[in-house]
């Protein structure tokens, strides 16, 4: 088991998701309300496994990798934090409209938008790096861990955007 395949299984799910999400007539409230619960439920449990076990360790073992922020392992940290929190904002606008609506397909569009950047950049830049710097053993530590907290928080956390410079400090 692997952290980065974890990591890039999850994206695999969220992008199933938004995509079933599209393919749902927008008079299907009950369906809609359903994967969307699921889907948000999963993105914010999914940043915050990310943030306890996959970037502290980035932090401590990465370089930077391809197209980083600045190059840096910081960056391309500092970065995806931001991104996270970016999410969670998205996240919370979808809940300002009615389920179906126009103004909430347009709302689950960015948040999908927004998850979509952050995910690509993540792949070529944070998991390349580690895939780079960790070994499979550590690999292999944090995806127990990162698969024992999704399942235990299986309905959600709560989600709490983070200031990426202080994120740096704490674990870098």
């Amino acid at each position: 088991m692997d952290i980065t395949q974890l990591i890039l299984d999850d994206h695999a799910e969220q992008r199933r998701l938004f995509a079933i999400i599209e393919q749902i007539d927008p008079k299907d409230i009950g369906a809609l309300t359903a994967v969307w619960s699921r889907l948000k439920a999963f993105l914010d449990v999914h940043a915050e496994a990310e943030e306890r076990f996959f970037y502290p360790e980035l932090l401590k073992l990465g370089e930077g990798a391809n197209d980083a922020e600045d190059g840096t392992v910081e960056g391309e940290t500092e970065d995806a934090i931001e991104d996270h929190n970016k999410l969670r904002d998205a996240v919370k606008a979808v809940e300002s409209y009615p389920v179906g609506t126009g103004a909430w397909i347009e709302a689950v569009g960015k948040a999908n938008v927004v998850n979509s950047k952050h995910m690509g950049e993540e792949e070529r830049q944070g998991l390349t790096d580690f895939r780079r710097h960790a070994s499979l053993a550590t690999r292999h530590e944090l995806a127990v861990k990162f698969a024992a907290f999704e399942a235990d928080h299986i309905t959600g956390v709560k989600p709490v955007n983070k200031d990426p410079e202080a994120y740096i400090e704490a674990n870098g």
